[in-house]
């Protein structure tokens, strides 16, 4: 009778637990524990058919082994060498597992082999698995995975793959650039930055407020963004204030562009009387005397006295007759106060005036009149040492005299001049009962002109006061080499304020006979004028 067929061998699926940082799980060490206490067992005897486990390789599966030895080796020997490697090798794959779950890798071997030699255990020879004569071993089936009833496994807990995080020194720097690593960081809009990286875009200085300010990507300390973004106010250099609603309300002039706080328009800060800018706290004003003040800008080009403008006056007549305009009768220029123009403008019939500042007048009727002798000095931040003289003015002719405040700059002095000139051209000529439309803007036509003609050399082939005769005396900035570019935007700002005036007479008649001379050209325009009393549509 054939013996029974060997039993079937017994395959056990170990799963390995998940492994958090250095937690080994107890079920586990538990099992190995009966592992080893069954192969003592086992290794007792060589007969009874005991098994023991045998590893292949790197596959995690325990087959029962026949009875009977595999090789040369005595029992006692060949079990002390697979406990010692057993050991070392499940010491080793512990201490791997600090980072979670990790299968086993190829060099498992030489860690095991280097914790056996740090332990002082016996030497035994590299670990391999068992070679097998097949032809003295009983013949199994083909391998095929085992059906298992699971109810007869063991239940471990289900795996679950640790949760990845990125690393924290992946995360760039948006200010160095360079790996922010295992330390501190800031985060603003999606960006990361060191500590001393997040800077100020305005000053410069680290930002270690918990509040500070953005504009658009560029962050600002609080304090810095208000000085780059709240407007100042000009004259007392201090932040505007908010009104009652909340919102900032300052004061803007439309040319020169200053900020102020609305409350200087009723504090008696003194504005210049040429520029109309008002005076700040940390530079003073020169005070005329007459209520007027004058900044140091336009302060380098006045004119004090009637000697000194009388060079501008004649080079001006001279622009006159460039334009075949010549003025036939002389006409007498004087320099005066304001009080002296004021009471002048009361006994004169004719002619309107500029509201609220009268800067010029061409007299047609018999006066005394107080004119400037000797320019006054400076003395501190007003003028001092003026010399006066009083002038019996009687008609010669339809004007008697030509009347100009003292103390303006070269060029808003030439615009007046240009101005009062082309009233007396006017009466000289037989142009009689003009609007005040007609009137005052055809002279603010010529004022502009002149100005133009100063300002920008060359412009529409007009004749300059600069070149305009070589018998003048008169010593202009042109001929010492050029206009500063503060008398130029001076220049540029009297033009805006005949282009911008909003008055009836000065404004919008300027603007209508500036379009007639622009369309028409300035003799047919005056033509126009001599026949119909009207700018030609």
């Amino acid at each position: 009778m054939a013996p029974p067929p060997p039993p079937p061998p017994t395959i056990n699926h170990l799963a390995q637990p998940c492994i958090y940082g250095n937690f080994v799980s107890s079920e586990r060490k538990s099992r190995f524990m009966k592992w080893l206490s069954k192969l003592f067992k086992g290794g007792s005897s060589r007969g009874g058919g005991a098994r023991y486990p045998q590893f292949l390789g790197d596959e995690n599966t325990v087959w029962c082994a026949p009875s009977r030895a595999v090789d040369d080796c005595p029992r006692t020997d060949k079990e002390k060498e697979e406990l010692d490697h057993a050991i070392a090798l499940s010491l080793a794959e512990d201490l791997r597992r600090q980072n979670g779950f990790r299968r086993r890798a190829d060099n498992d071997e030489d860690a095991a082999k280097a914790l056996q030699d740090n332990v002082n255990l016996p030497s035994c020879p590299p670990y391999a698995p068992a070679s097998h004569d097949s032809s003295n071993l009983p013949s199994y089936p083909p391998y095929a995975p085992a059906s298992h009833d699971s109810s007869n496994l063991p239940s471990y807990p289900p795996y679950v793959p640790a949760q990845h995080y990125p690393r924290v020194g992946y995360r760039l720097c948006g200010g160095c650039h360079r790996d922010i690593g295992y330390g501190n960081y800031l985060g603003c809009l999606g960006t990361f930055f060191h500590p001393e990286c997040f800077c100020c875009r305005a000053c410069g200085y680290p930002i270690t407020e918990h509040e500070f300010s953005l504009s658009g990507r560029d962050p600002y300390h609080k304090t810095c963004f208000k000085e780059f973004t709240h407007p100042k106010c000009e004259v007392c250099h201090q932040f505007i204030p908010t009104n009652g609603a909340g919102l900032i309300e300052y004061r803007c002039h439309p040319f020169w562009s200053q900020k102020y706080c609305p409350s200087h328009e009723h504090d008696n800060t003194a504005r210049c009387c040429s520029c109309e800018r008002l005076e700040s706290w940390k530079v003073r004003y020169i005070s005329l005397g007459d209520g007027r003040s004058l900044c140091l800008e336009c302060m380098e080009s006045s004119i004090m006295d009637t000697g000194d403008c009388q060079p501008l006056y004649h080079a001006i007549r001279d622009y006159y007759e460039g334009m075949n305009m010549k003025l036939d009768q002389q006409i007498p220029m004087l320099l005066v106060e304001r009080q002296a123009l004021n009471e002048a403008i009361v006994g004169e019939k004719n002619g309107n005036h500029h509201m609220p500042e009268t800067r010029g007048l061409c007299l047609s009727e018999e006066q005394t009149v107080t004119s400037i002798l000797k320019r006054p000095r400076l003395g501190g931040h007003k003028l001092v040492g003026m010399r006066t003289h009083p002038h019996k003015l009687t008609r010669r002719c339809e004007v008697t005299a030509i009347l100009v405040l003292y103390g303006l700059p070269r060029l808003l002095t030439g615009a007046i001049l240009a101005h009062e000139l082309m009233h007396g051209w006017l009466r000289l000529k037989g142009y009689r009962n003009l609007s005040p439309e007609v009137e005052e803007g055809i002279c603010q036509v010529l004022s502009y002109l002149w100005l133009e003609s100063e300002v920008v050399p060359g412009h529409r082939s007009t004749p300059s006061t600069s070149t305009a005769s070589s018998s003048s005396s008169y010593t202009s900035s042109s001929k010492k080499g050029g206009k500063s570019d503060v008398e130029k935007k001076l220049g540029e700002f009297f033009m805006h304020q005949i282009a911008h005036d909003a008055s009836p007479a000065y404004g919008k008649g300027f603007r209508d006979a500036n379009a007639a001379v622009n369309k028409y050209g300035l003799r047919c325009t005056l033509d126009h004028i001599r026949l119909t009393g009207n700018f030609p549509l």
